[in-house]
């Protein structure tokens, strides 16, 4: 099962185009700072904007530059369950540990919708699939109910979620209806130490892109049930949490990355713009507060 600070990557582009070795070099950093696990080609690595052969590109770079050192959960999701399908197949070959599946956006499907959607994946591929709920982003809601009857009918490839519902009853709700172990990690940094108190495991990280090594001792002290070591970094982490999402999510984290890493572009793809200038300051400020800059 996954546990600890887990990067959701930015995808880094220039001049239009994948950078490969900028990528490279963010996925060595992550893992030499401790990051316990890996999930390309997410909400944060701007998946929406990928072709399908640059999405599975970015797999296979992810893969092989991670050579085994850590998991590798791919983000899989779709709004077309034949394609989720097509990454997931494409995952396993390239050797993933599982696969991230978000519900399905812009089409709303009923909580009926989202269980055969599901089941239907995991009935065609055997690779192990992590649910990913935000309905913030995709307006359709896994119910706590939904979640614990694929859990439960789907043991051995139904293993975990990745939950952004801001829904802290979840967790316990998820913990007490699933007849297993089920792993729950955060979609929402600001909230990874409710949440790890709960019952969660780590967090899906959008601020790891840019803070790893404190990310990953932050979680090692909620492991560790050091509350105060927790508390202490949450804190020192709390405001980067937020100026994340000062602007639409990853230009500002692409920007804080251009700030602690030479070279590295903080470039997106339309229909996102760069970061504002207000956003730039606010990450600007939660560097120097968390002591990156």
């Amino acid at each position: 099962m996954f546990a600890g600070s887990i990067p959701a990557l930015v995808t880094p582009f220039r001049n239009g185009s994948f950078d490969e070795m900028a990528f490279r070099n963010l996925v060595d950093w992550q893992i030499e700072s401790g990051s316990s696990a890996l999930v390309p080609c997410g909400t944060t690595g701007e998946a929406s904007t990928l072709s399908n052969a640059e999405h599975h590109r970015v797999i296979e770079v992810c893969i092989e530059q991670t050579a085994g050192r850590v998991p590798v959960i791919v983000g899989c999701g779709s709004n077309d369950t034949k394609n989720a399908l097509l990454h997931m197949n494409f995952s396993k070959k390239a050797g993933a540990s599982a696969a991230l599946c978000v519900a399905p956006y812009y089409n709303k499907p009923s909580q009926a919708g989202l269980i055969a959607h599901f089941s239907y994946l995991a009935d065609h591929c055997d690779l192990p699939i992590v649910l990913y709920n935000v309905p913030g982003r995709t307006v359709t809601d896994i119910a706590p109910e939904t979640v614990c009857e694929l859990a439960n009918r789907y043991p051995d490839q139904i293993i975990g979620i990745k939950d952004a519902s801001e829904d802290l009853s979840r967790v316990a709700d998820h913990r007490m209806g699933i007849s297993k172990e089920f792993c729950q990690l955060s979609g929402n940094d600001e909230l990874a130490l409710p949440f790890n108190a709960a019952g969660g495991k780590g967090c899906i990280s959008v601020t790891a892109n840019v803070a790893p090594q404190l990310c990953a001792e932050f979680q090692h002290a909620c492991a560790d049930n050091d509350l105060l070591k927790a508390r202490q970094l949450n804190d020192r982490l709390y405001p980067l949490h937020y100026a994340m999402f000062e602007d639409s999510s990853p230009a500002p984290v692409k920007y804080a990355l251009s700030r602690v890493r030479e070279g590295f572009s903080d470039e997106v793809r339309l229909p996102l713009c760069s970061a504002s200038d207000h956003a730039r300051r606010a990450v600007d400020a939660a560097l120097d507060h968390a002591g990156l800059l």
